[in-house]
């Protein structure tokens, strides 16, 4: 066997699933700052009720703890270890799913978004189903 076969592989796929991560993560802020530009929102914004949901600092902090998830992983991904990480982005990745769609969808982009933002999410947990087991 090979060592540094064995090394690259996994630098390869951890860097792979970080990257994934990060275009998530991209694709997330993406139809957040768009969904600021739908009429009326920024006025619900204001109002601090939006979408029928009272904004108060717990739910922003709850918020803030589900969408620090994803972006952990951007970095969890290169520095766990195999089968920690492994396990990680299996789990991780569709538990996030409801996390993309919590918000609803209102409108073409948001299903544009969503869509590839659950590609992405999927594709993470079957790269990470697929990896191939690191011998020590």
């Amino acid at each position: 066997m090979n060592t540094n076969i064995t090394t690259t592989e996994m630098q390869d796929r951890k860097g792979t699933l970080s990257t994934l991560w990060i275009f998530v993560m991209f694709n997330m802020l993406a139809a957040d700052i768009l969904g600021f530009m739908y009429p009326g929102f920024l006025n619900e914004v204001m109002t601090g009720n939006v979408g029928g949901i009272q904004v108060t600092p717990e739910f922003l902090l709850v918020a803030a703890i589900l969408i620090e998830i994803p972006i952990a992983l951007i970095v969890l991904s290169r520095l766990l270890t195999y089968r920690v990480n492994r396990w990680a982005n299996i789990i991780v990745g569709p538990i996030s799913i409801p996390l993309v769609l919590s918000s609803g969808i209102h409108d073409l982009d948001d299903m544009f978004f969503f869509g590839i933002e659950i590609v992405a999410l999927l594709l993470i947990a079957w790269l990470a189903w697929k990896w191939p087991k690191q011998e020590a």
